[in-house]
């Protein structure tokens, strides 16, 4: 059983390049093809593809909204963006929206084979370059979230924790045995470098960075 296509791009030579290309495969067939948003809903409507191919750039409806509205009506029909935007906030709208692939316009016609049959497995497909780009993002923000942690001394570290579970400064100061008056100044030091300023900050803090755990 042929695997069902609908394509838009306001590209009328992509949009036969593309055609041309994936109906030589076997077990796809292009259904219909649009050159802007407001068709390739009416196709999806009319059609009930397996999957929609979308540039994002496109005239009087952008891929963006169209994706939108088709994954609300048909949240089991799959959608690749297909687009020479690699910024990262494009990526990520055209995500929320609802697809599940997103291939750069530089990539090779075998990825979006590939892209087409991995998303017809449930998987989300990412162009290489932009894959790394996502992994390179998410170990920065990583790394971000160490560097405070990192700004703290050991002592101060374990007070953090011992805060966040509850304990009063009195009970602190006599488990790390030290004064009152020193934990208190632990305290102070602690909200001025991670720029806090209750216990509850402290503790949404210690529990993001994984010094204590929520028990389902």
């Amino acid at each position: 059983m042929s695997i069902k296509i609908i394509l838009a791009d306001d590209h009328k030579i992509v949009r036969e390049g593309l055609i041309s290309l994936l109906n030589q495969q076997d077990d796809m067939k292009v259904l219909a093809d649009a050159a802007e948003g407001f068709s390739i809903i009416k196709f999806a409507r009319k059609f009930k593809p397996d999957v929609v191919i979308t540039d994002i750039s496109m005239p009087e409806l952008n891929g963006i909204e169209a994706t939108e509205v088709i994954h609300k009506e048909f949240p089991k029909m799959k959608i690749i963006a297909l687009s020479m935007h690699s910024e990262k906030h494009v990526i990520l709208r055209v995500l929320r929206a609802g697809a599940n692939g997103y291939l750069l316009k530089d990539s090779a016609f075998l990825e979006l084979v590939k892209a087409i049959r991995s998303v017809l497995k449930g998987e989300i497909y990412l162009s290489s370059k932009i894959t790394d780009m996502v992994v390179n993002e998410y170990i920065k923000k990583i790394s971000e979230n160490e560097s405070d942690l990192d700004l703290l001394s050991v002592r101060e570290k374990e007070v953090l924790q011992l805060i966040s579970e509850g304990k009063s400064t009195k009970e602190i100061a006599a488990l790390l045995f030290v004064s009152i008056k020193t934990i208190e100044s632990h305290r102070k030091h602690l909200m001025e470098k991670l720029g806090l300023f209750t216990v509850a900050d402290l503790t949404r803090f210690a529990i993001k960075e994984g010094l204590i755990f929520i028990e389902d």
